[in-house]
């Protein structure tokens, strides 16, 4: 598949994803991407964030490939449910521990667990070996667990514009070949 032929969706998280961090450069750099915008980026609401995305997913005119960051991956797993069309694959990235109450700020522990069910499309997780948000291991865990293939990006903080993420040509070519091995479903 091509990114002409997917209709891309951009999943921020929490406080979303400002014009410096990957996701927006993307946005702005793929023709068919388009963002999930939500009412309250900073005080998020899991039942709002979640039905925001479903109804993303369900208008979409093309096949749809799930762009998600931190707490949009945990939106976007919580959406699954209610999505009336097809997704053909999902690129998720830091994805946090929402069932740790360590987590800060607390609320976000209200996105949490995640389901444990098989993902019914392909994933690729890419996490970091020393997220604040989200350990390897519990990244590890959620991954097997939903069936999607894991990439370690070693030391790379929260993959987002404060840990040197701006650009990010590897996630860029990373998700190029995901893209190229997904088929419409």
């Amino acid at each position: 598949m091509q990114a002409k032929d997917a209709d891309i969706l951009i999943v921020p998280g929490y406080t979303n994803s400002g014009p410096d961090h990957w996701q927006s450069r993307w946005q702005a750099r793929l023709s068919t991407a388009r963002r999930v915008e939500q009412a309250e980026w900073s005080k998020p609401v899991r039942e709002d964030w979640v039905a925001k995305v479903a109804e993303a997913v369900n208008e979409a005119e093309k096949p749809v490939v799930l762009v998600a960051h931190s707490l949009g991956v945990a939106t976007a797993v919580q959406a699954i449910g209610a999505f009336r069309k097809p997704v053909a694959g999902a690129f998720f990235v830091a994805p946090p521990d929402v069932a740790n109450p360590e987590i800060r700020p607390k609320h976000l522990m209200t996105f949490g667990p995640y389901p444990r069910a098989r993902l019914p499309f392909p994933a690729l997780v890419i996490a970091s070996r020393n997220d604040h948000f989200g350990s390897f291991a519990q990244a590890e865990d959620i991954a097997a667990a939903w069936g999607a293939q894991l990439l370690d990006a070693g030391n790379a903080g929260h993959i987002n514009a404060e840990s040197g993420f701006g650009p990010w040509p590897e996630g860029s070519l990373t998700f190029a070949r995901f893209l190229s091995r997904l088929t419409p479903a």
